[in-house]
């Protein structure tokens, strides 16, 4: 299973976190630096930035040599689909080919009150989801596009630029099995993404779910990747996982003390050792993930990075 690095993007990552965090994945043999996509910070809106993640990644894209870069999703309410087509195409060539999309319906919304983003109802936003993702798997693969959807209306658009990657730079979705979401990507992604999955025997459903919206749609299911995001928090020991866990605490003012919001927080992240950690994450790789997506909240912590590129991926490669 491959381990790859997601990062919370929208509290206070600035431009040189970002720049030290490519560093460090390319030293450690992290093979995929994703960023979440916001606008907003969920505590400190005025002392946290949140730059735009497409235009972090094409900067990344052209200060990096192996690093693949992508987004841990793009809501559809933010960019027109035409627009996003072009803009990760681009990044696509400032990169040499090493750029993912992924894509959801989006979920926060007070940032989509804050600048004036439309926010629906969520069956309207899997709608949106849908047609989006046809009108960016047809911008680059076709000639031209002519598309009548209940959102989009594209006349005669030209397929370009064309991404460098060949057929396409990966295009996942991110969901938890539903139809809004199985059913479209199973036309037109390449990976699958499960968030917030708290115990592996989650896994499986979802996964089985997105194979049965393939056979609906006649695709071979051999041919989705599956992956999940989730927090971790690993040390070299526990001691070291647990200081780690007082400092994620620390981010941002709290309700519960220290214990109490352990006891929660424990249930939604992985926390311990390299070794508490390997032996939690492979029950995903046994149910079918390709790849994990790990979550870290402590982004000027450079030394997780390199735990989890030299100590706890080789552990889970297969």
């Amino acid at each position: 299973m491959e381990l790859d690095l997601l990062i919370v993007s929208q509290e206070g990552v600035t431009w040189d976190d970002w720049c030290a965090l490519a560093d460090a994945c390319e030293r450690s043999a992290v093979p995929t630096l994703f960023a979440g996509d916001h606008y907003i910070s969920t505590n400190d809106e005025l002392g946290k930035v949140a730059h735009d993640a497409w235009t972090i990644i094409t900067g990344l894209a052209a200060r990096t040599s192996v690093l693949r870069l992508g987004t841990m999703v793009t809501p559809v309410t933010f960019r027109p689909p035409a627009v996003l087509a072009n803009a990760v195409a681009t990044a696509d060539h400032i990169s040499g080919g090493r750029v993912e999309l992924g894509l959801g319906s989006g979920w926060m919304e007070r940032e989509h009150q804050a600048f004036g983003f439309p926010f629906p109802r969520p069956r309207v936003r899997q709608q949106m989801l849908a047609e989006q993702l046809e009108i960016v798997h047809r911008l680059w693969t076709e000639e031209r596009v002519t598309f009548n959807g209940s959102h989009y209306t594209l006349e005669s658009a030209p397929g370009r630029p064309r991404p460098l990657q060949s057929p396409h730079p990966p295009i996942i979705v991110g969901g938890s099995g539903t139809p809004g979401t199985t059913l479209p990507a199973a036309r037109f992604a390449d990976e699958y993404n499960v968030s917030w999955v708290s115990h592996p025997q989650e896994f499986p459903d979802v996964r089985q779910r997105v194979i049965e919206a393939c056979g609906e749609v006649g695709r071979d299911p051999a041919t989705m990747r599956f992956s999940i995001a989730i927090h971790c928090i690993v040390g070299e020991t526990r001691d070291e996982a647990m200081d780690r866990a007082r400092a994620i605490y620390a981010l941002r003012p709290r309700d519960q003390n220290f214990d109490d919001w352990f006891v929660g927080s424990s249930e939604q992240r992985l926390f311990g050792s390299v070794d508490e950690v390997a032996a939690a994450l492979l029950p995903y790789a046994e149910a079918g993930a390709d790849r994990l997506m790990v979550m870290h909240s402590l982004h000027t912590d450079l030394d997780s990075i390199s735990l989890i590129g030299e100590h706890l991926a080789p552990r889970l490669a297969r």
